[in-house]
C-alpha cells in the first residue's frame, strides 16, 4: 500500500531510501522533536511559526499541529487551501500539490490515524487508518484526535480544507 495513486505517479519513480537509524518503528507520532531521529524536525531555528492547524471535511474540523520542519513551514506558506483529495487503499486520501515542498523522508514504519505526510515532493497525504508501511515519508504534521476521521473522509474523494489557526 502507498500513497499518491500510481495512475498518476509511478511509484518506481520514487526511490525508497533505507535508514539505519530506523530498524522499525520508534513509536515516534511526530508529536514534537524530543529525540532528533526520523521525526523530521528540523529545528532550523524558525519556532515563531504558528503550528496549529484546522483539517475541515464538510461540517467537521479536526485540530491538527505542524511539525517544525521545512517542510511544513513551506505547506504553511501555502494555506489556507482547499483540494479534492482523491481516495487510496482504504487507508488514504491523497492530493497532488503544484509545487514541490522540500523533503526529508524517512521510513516510519507505522503510519498513524491523522498522519500528515508528504510523499516525494508534492504529493499530500492525509492518513485515516494505522497501518505498517515500507514507503518513504516526510511528516507535516499529526491531528490531536483523529477519531471520526474515516467515516467523515468516505469512501471516495472528498473535498478537504487545510487553514493555518490565527490564535
Amino acid at each position: 500500500m502507498t500513497a499518491c495513486g500510481t495512475d498518476d505517479d509511478p511509484i518506481t519513480d520514487i526511490p525508497v531510501q533505507p535508514n539505519p537509524e530506523e530498524p522499525g518503528d520508534n513509536g515516534n507520532s511526530g508529536s514534537g522533536n524530543d529525540n532528533g531521529n526520523n521525526d523530521n524536525g528540523n529545528n532550523e531555528g524558525e519556532n515563531n511559526m504558528n503550528r496549529s492547524m484546522t483539517i475541515r471535511v464538510g461540517g467537521h474540523s479536526f485540530d491538527a499541529t505542524l511539525v517544525d520542519n521545512a517542510t511544513a513551514r513551506a505547506f504553511a506558506a501555502l494555506l489556507p487551501m482547499t483540494v479534492t483529495m482523491n481516495e487510496l487503499n482504504g487507508n488514504e486520501k491523497y492530493h497532488y500539490l503544484s509545487e514541490n515542498l522540500p523533503t526529508d523522508s524517512y521510513r516510519p514504519g507505522t503510519i498513524r490515524n491523522g498522519d500528515l505526510m508528504l510523499y516525494g515532493s508534492n504529493c499530500v497525504v492525509l492518513f485515516y487508518e494505522t497501518f505498517a508501511s515500507s514507503y518513504s515519508y516526510t511528516r507535516i504534521g499529526q491531528l490531536g484526535n483523529p477519531s471520526g476521521l474515516a467515516s467523515v473522509l468516505g469512501q471516495g474523494n472528498v473535498s478537504v480544507t487545510f487553514e493555518i489557526n490565527n490564535n
